[in-house]
């Protein structure tokens, strides 16, 4: 690893890997070998990345005791924007939650800078609940089936600036919550592409409801996979997300 003060220009040379990975909405895709070897230079750059690089400083205290008490339990840090990706930074204060959501047709990529978030990951299943019978599920009104998506847990696990980017894809780790752990915390975020209502990529929120139960949810819990009814609601009451300046080396694109 090179030394910190040679690494100035890190977050410039992510998004112009970023750019190069991406670009291409046509060549996007885990069957495209020149995708995997740019997602792999841009997987190596985030790695690399520390708050330093942005010029942040991690929050020690608790922000709740330096904050007004209506301030967003999470704020963003707007780094640069194109029709190809977006990247900037979320910072959570202390026991903070980005709610259960999506990203329809998107890949990301999310590195810690400092603190830790726990990240639990849930992925769609094919079979739509609208196919199921009245038996299949446990709800009854006023739980829509339409508003019901049958998902599974893929995955929960705690991030730290030491450890690797968490990436999702459009088909795997797409819907996913995020906690801070122990203290405020911040991660650099890339999505590909940006969301966008008007071209169908807006973000959708869901809560867990009971795990499925069913011959086939207890072969998929075997595998250590749990399925479970993830129902869509509207953006939780308590979660609002501020801005801030972004301190950091000016990115141009």
């Amino acid at each position: 690893m090179m030394p910190r003060d040679n690494m100035t220009c890190l977050v410039k040379k992510i998004a112009r890997q970023a750019l190069v990975t991406f670009r291409n909405p046509f060549a996007v895709g885990e069957a495209n070998k020149a995708f995997l070897e740019n997602q792999t230079k841009l997987k190596t750059l985030m790695t690399e990345v520390r708050a330093e690089d942005l010029k942040l400083v991690a929050r020690k205290v608790d922000s709740s005791l330096i904050s007004p008490p209506h301030s967003p339990p999470v704020t963003y840090m707007h780094i640069c924007e194109t029709d190809t990706f977006s990247m900037g930074v979320f910072l959570l204060k202390s026991g903070a939650s980005i709610p259960l959501h999506d990203h329809p047709g998107m890949h990301g990529m999310l590195k810690v800078m400092y603190g830790k978030v726990r990240i639990t990951c849930f992925d769609r299943v094919d079979k739509p609940p609208t196919a199921t019978s009245s038996s299949d599920t446990p709800f009854s009104p006023p739980f829509q089936k339409g508003a019901l998506r049958l998902s599974v847990l893929r995955s929960t696990g705690e991030y730290t600036e030491e450890s690797e980017p968490c990436m999702l894809s459009p088909d795997r780790d797409n819907l996913h919550q995020i906690d801070a752990v122990d203290g405020p915390t911040a991660f650099l975020d890339i999505l590909a592409p940006p969301y966008d209502p008007d071209d169908e990529r807006d973000c959708h929120y869901y809560k867990v409801l009971d795990p499925v139960v069913d011959t086939e949810a207890k072969k998929t819990e075997s595998q250590n996979q749990k399925e479970v009814w993830l129902m869509e609601i509207s953006q939780p009451a308590d979660f609002w997300c501020g801005g801030e300046p972004y301190p950091g080396p000016e990115v141009s694109i």
